[in-house]
């Protein structure tokens, strides 16, 4: 099962990546409730060793990419993300250390995985996976455009994905670049 949830979960990540336009550099924000990927209620049945599955597959292919990820906390840690510090220069770092009844299976795989993570309690990504519905579009930026995707199920769980454009500005007489739509 280990083999086939972290290839669910690298497959998601790429065809998210295709089908979003993601370069280099982007910021992709990760909601994942381990309960819901073995078939559970949302928060009841955390799973670590899944969560590392998980974790590897998106990893693994972010860096190929050079994508950088930030995985959102569960409802304890307020919805706060854990990321790499070059992710977020600048930003307001807060002080918490994930664990998995706190800040959930995956935040606690990456705060132990990344080279220097750090915590911050928003960010504005450029795409995202909501893996098992736990909510993700605080930490998008403002316009979010749903991705449907093929591989939208990692174990038992939903995967739903966005990515974010540009807003529209200048009425009826301006001219938008198609390439950022």
């Amino acid at each position: 099962m280990e083999k086939m949830i972290y290839n669910q979960a690298r497959a998601a990540i790429a065809e998210l990546y295709e089908k979003a336009n993601l370069r280099s550099g982007n910021l992709v924000v990760i909601g994942c409730s381990t309960s819901e990927v073995v078939g559970s209620k949302i928060g009841t049945n955390s799973n670590f060793d899944l969560a590392g599955e998980i974790f590897r597959g998106l990893s693994d292919f972010a860096r190929e990419k050079g994508l950088y990820l930030a995985i959102q906390c569960c409802e304890h840690l307020n919805r706060a993300v854990i990321t790499e510090r070059a992710a977020v220069p600048g930003a307001e770092i807060v002080n918490v250390v994930p664990q998995p009844k706190a800040g959930g299976s995956l935040a606690t795989q990456a705060y132990e995985h990344f080279d220097d993570p750090v915590a911050v309690e928003e960010i504005k990504a450029d795409a995202g996976l909501d893996i098992g519905l736990t909510l993700i579009g605080m930490h998008l930026k403002k316009v979010a455009v749903p991705v449907r995707l093929e591989n939208n199920r990692i174990g038992e769980a939903i995967v739903v994905a966005a990515r974010t454009r540009p807003k529209f500005i200048g009425g009826v007489r301006a001219i938008y670049n198609q390439e950022l739509l």
